[in-house]
């Protein structure tokens, strides 16, 4: 037991990812100055995840992202080592080393008081030890050093701002590029602009039989992946060490990564799906599945938003959840299909995880996703419900089975082109027009001030309604109002 919490504890190190960031050319721009200031914003704005502790507490089991608290502290420690005697400092101060070896002032970590008997050294590190102290000096000084950086790498900023602060982040240096734009491509198959783009590509040019019971797996996967989140509420990897490529999700929580867990379902669920129902070489199917799955769990950690445990328990938990699931599939979808009473039970049910989502913690954005995956998953049951009473979109029979990949001509690529263009603007426009619609109506019925539309959007009245009836209706037309535009289009 010992060995596993001290492999969970290495695995967690932030240093462990900025060493990796490193490996693949990524660097910071860190100053004292701004350490500081990163490590007190996150701090302020972690959603909640600030541990307090009272004296006397044994801190080694505080997970790898404390140690983000614990820089502000260090930050200040160095500037009066360069000031002034090192081992008068220690003596006077009682001073002791995080668990990632960077030195904390006992009388200031993490603006808390921490009692002498407080052990803040993690597994491995002496408590007291000059040595961690360079060692953590060390570290910082390899992210520092050579700001302008060699001959090749660029500055760059994250690509949008933190959704809950606002802020933009701080510039970093990228010395291989191809690595930059992979890792950006495979951490973006976990947002919400590839599952519009995805989720109706396999609808509408694949098999509706597929594309519907995958997004049923999604559901549950993200569900569970982010409800998780909020019950662990482990903090994100430390900055610094670690670089913030990205700071869209900074202020959510860290355990598990559900972009590992997305990145993982996806990928093995369709593999398995189409597995014996259509004809193609199994093994590059198999390939083609690990390939996405390792692409997006290490961009997690290319990207700085997750530690090698949060992907780990992110891909771990997945692989659970499918074995559970897909087994049922069938039972879960002939319900949907066939029961008079399945759509009052769809509504109920998603609304109902809704609801109990939003009891776990305050505002993020983790929660307006949920309701959106909710949304979704309902929206695509109800379309799935009535498309099979109407008779539209009938499942192929077994003995029209297996499908054959057919061959490509530009023909071919120029219609499943112009339905992908033609349905997403289609979804984007519904999405567009129901938020125009349901914003004002639902902050009218709870009378929740509509002068600032970011902040009457955090109320959970007002939230999950909102989501859930927007991207549900997104969700419905993916099934029912795209293909019959298809159809009066001639394009099915």
């Amino acid at each position: 037991m010992e060995k596993m919490k001290e492999l969970c504890h290495c695995l967690q190190d932030p240093h462990l990812v900025a060493r990796f960031q490193n490996i693949c050319g990524v660097r910071g721009t860190f100053t004292t100055t701004s350490s500081s200031k990163v490590a007190d914003r996150a701090h302020s704005h972690n959603n909640g995840a600030c541990h307090h502790r009272v004296a006397g507490e044994n801190l080694s089991n505080v997970g790898a992202g404390e140690g983000e608290k614990m820089q502000t502290a260090s930050a200040k420690l160095r500037r009066r080592i360069a000031d002034s005697n090192v081992a008068k400092n220690f003596k006077d101060e009682g001073e002791t080393p995080s668990q990632n070896g960077t030195a904390v002032s006992a009388a200031t970590a993490g603006g808390e008081r921490v009692g002498v008997g407080s052990s803040l050294a993690g597994p491995g590190v002496r408590s007291g030890s000059a040595q961690d102290l360079s060692r953590a000096a060390n570290c910082e000084e390899s992210q520092v050093g050579g700001i302008l950086g060699p001959p090749g790498s660029s500055k760059v900023k994250p690509l949008r701002k933190n959704s809950l602060t606002g802020d933009g982040g701080q510039e970093f240096l990228i010395d291989n590029r191809f690595l930059y734009y992979l890792f950006t491509f495979g951490t973006e198959l976990g947002n919400e602009t590839f599952y519009i783009i995805f989720f109706p590509f396999i609808t509408w040019n694949v098999e509706a039989f597929v594309s519907r019971r995958l997004i049923m797996v999604w559901v549950w996967v993200m569900y569970l992946g982010q409800c998780t989140k909020d019950v662990l509420g482990w903090s994100r990897p430390a900055s610094p060490p670690v670089v913030k490529v990205e700071v869209f999700y900074n202020s959510e929580y860290s355990m598990p990564s559900t972009h590992a867990m997305s990145g993982t379902a996806i990928p093995f669920a369709l593999y398995f799906m189409t597995y014996g129902r259509w004809e193609y070489p199994s093994t590059l199917g198999f390939i083609l599945a690990l390939c996405w799955c390792l692409l997006v769990c290490s961009s997690r950690i290319y990207m700085g938003m997750h530690s090698v445990l949060d992907v780990i328990a992110g891909f771990l938990y997945s692989i659970l959840i499918l074995c559970f699931f897909l087994p049922i599939l069938d039972l879960i979808d002939g319900f949907n299909l066939t029961c008079r009473y399945a759509p009052i039970i769809i509504i109920s049910l998603h609304l109902g995880l809704g609801l109990f989502s939003f009891t776990l913690d305050t505002w993020s954005t983790s929660r307006g996703d949920t309701a959106q995956i909710l949304g979704t998953g309902a929206g695509i049951a109800l379309a799935s419900h009535v498309n099979y009473h109407l008779g539209l979109m009938p499942d192929l029979t077994p003995d029209q089975l297996p499908l054959s990949m057919p061959a490509l001509s530009p023909s071919l690529v120029a219609v499943v082109m112009l339905r992908l263009v033609v349905g997403v603007l289609v979804l984007l426009a519904t999405r567009a027009l129901m938020k125009a619609i349901t914003i004002p109506l639902v902050c009218r019925a709870f009378r929740v001030p509509t002068d600032d539309l970011r902040k009457a959007r955090q109320h959970m009245e007002v939230e999950l309604p909102y989501r859930f009836i927007v991207y549900g209706t997104v969700g419905f037309n993916v099934i029912f109002l795209v293909p019959l535009l298809f159809s009066y289009m001639q394009l099915s």
